[in-house]
């Protein structure tokens, strides 16, 4: 039986991997590699800002968000970055290797429900991989939104992700604002905080929507920079990252408050994050 919508999973399904073979890695930054699987055909579509369980075999399996939904191109992709011993068996996968997948699980930045609004996508490090999906979709219904700005921030140059993608973003109309924090000679863009683009942004604020996804203390920031031009909090979604082990809601890892985040989230509106992210114990 096919995976339903997260409200309707049925466990038993839910908690059993289906194997996938990897169709190709691709190096995006140091300790950075997006997989691509052939989706499997009886699971319902992954949807932008969703994640699933990824299984390496004789390690563990670990939450990663999907970075390519199989609407376009027909591939299902997935960025891992290597913090662990899951995650580098993952990173060290090559064409033909098998890994299990559980989902698609959570909800997602739900981007079609703001056809005809400005688009403001804010990324920190890897959050442009839940992002990238929202960026796509935009760019393959473009005459749907109106202004497309991307700001995404990195530590070094190095550690930008999707670098081959940026030029065909900009060339579609996307108004792209990359920084770091600590510049070489070889670049030529922003040096600071993800913020800085922010305050210079004429924002017309009634019809913008805005998807931010990185460390907490910077969607804080971006979040409280966007209310102050007058965005309002539940049009300011927030990708939240939490330890997701079961994917459905039953095992309690994830939870943050009332909030179950594999099932609640991982994306909610910035209405319903700020109260529970400004509580140190949650």
């Amino acid at each position: 039986m096919a995976i339903q919508s997260p409200a309707e999973v049925r466990v038993p399904d839910a908690m059993l991997p289906r194997p996938a073979r990897v169709l190709w890695r691709r190096e995006e930054a140091p300790g950075v590699v997006t997989l691509a699987l052939a989706p499997d055909a009886t699971a319902t579509p992954a949807r932008t800002g969703q994640f699933d369980m990824l299984y390496a075999f004789a390690n563990g399996e670990i939450p990663v968000s999907v970075s390519g939904v199989p609407d376009g191109d027909g591939l299902l992709l997935h960025t891992v970055r290597k913090v662990g011993a899951t995650s580098n068996a993952l990173c060290a996968l090559g064409e033909g290797d098998a890994v299990g997948v559980r989902g698609p699980f959570g909800i997602g930045w739900d981007v079609e429900a703001y056809e005809g609004h400005d688009v403001v996508v804010v990324a920190g490090g890897i959050g442009l991989a839940p992002l990238r999906p929202v960026i796509v979709h935009v760019l393959r219904h473009r005459e749907r939104y109106g202004r497309v700005r991307v700001v995404a921030g990195s530590r070094t140059p190095r550690e930008h992700i999707f670098r081959d993608e940026v030029a065909a973003w900009r060339r579609q109309g996307v108004e792209l604002h990359r920084t770091v924090d600590r510049a070489d000679t070889e670049w030529h863009e922003g040096v600071g905080l993800v913020t800085q683009p922010l305050r210079r942004m004429s924002l017309d604020a009634p019809r913008t929507v805005a998807m931010i996804c990185g460390p907490e203390v910077m969607m804080r920031a971006a979040a409280r920079m966007l209310l102050d031009t007058g965005v309002a909090p539940q049009r300011i979604r927030v990708s939240l990252e939490r330890n997701m082990h079961c994917g459905v809601g039953l095992c309690g890892h994830c939870q943050l408050g009332p909030l179950f985040v594999c099932t609640d989230g991982p994306v909610v509106g910035w209405d319903r994050a700020e109260p529970l992210l400004r509580v140190p114990e949650l």
